[in-house]
């Protein structure tokens, strides 16, 4: 049997361990204490963005909603917190490639989009690129990723960890490739 004085020491220490062992804290909400909250200056829901370049519509962006900050920011942003789906013309009018994804933040300055969560790439010619994390530079005209990515063409399915590509896929380079390949008798 413990002694009476002892008792009340044991339960503090308990008490303690079991609060510092309960108590969580997020590192994001502690920095933003004190901070000035930032909000939005325009929001929509249900938009249709058109973007076009010498009267040539070049890009076609969908969303169920949208969020631009450009106050107190170092840069304005766009975020598609619910997601998009963005169709790319060619001078032609006809469309050349999708992009689909369940968030999405476009950096207006540095002419950057990352696209986050299920992201799909389909082009004309039916080849579909999915991965989780996609960064498309638009004055380069590059797509890349340092997630998991697979791209699945009529013949192939090529995985790797890291891509870089043109923006229309017609050329790339996957890091750490593994995938399944069709060989026909004939180009043996």
């Amino acid at each position: 049997m413990l002694p009476f004085k002892k008792i009340p020491v044991l339960c503090m220490v308990a008490t303690v361990i079991f609060l510092l062992n309960s108590c969580e804290t997020n590192r994001d909400e502690v920095m933003a204490i004190g901070k000035k909250l930032i909000m939005p200056s325009q929001t929509g829901k249900d938009i249709t963005m058109l973007y076009s370049d010498s009267a040539v519509l070049k890009v076609k962006l969908q969303a169920p909603q949208m969020q631009i900050f450009d106050k107190d920011v170092k840069e304005k942003i766009t975020i598609l917190p619910k997601g998009f789906f963005i169709s790319f013309y060619d001078a032609f009018g006809k469309v050349s490639s999708t992009m689909k994804a369940d968030y999405g933040v476009r950096y207006e300055m540095s002419k950057r989009m990352e696209a986050k969560q299920n992201v799909e790439v389909v082009t004309s010619k039916g080849e579909k690129l999915n991965t989780e994390h996609l960064i498309w530079d638009e004055k380069t005209k590059k797509i890349s990723s340092d997630k998991f990515v697979k791209i699945t063409t009529a013949k192939e399915i090529i995985m790797g960890n890291g891509l870089i590509a043109n923006e229309d896929l017609s050329q790339y380079e996957i890091k750490e490739v593994t995938g399944i390949i069709k060989v026909d008798s004939k180009e043996l």
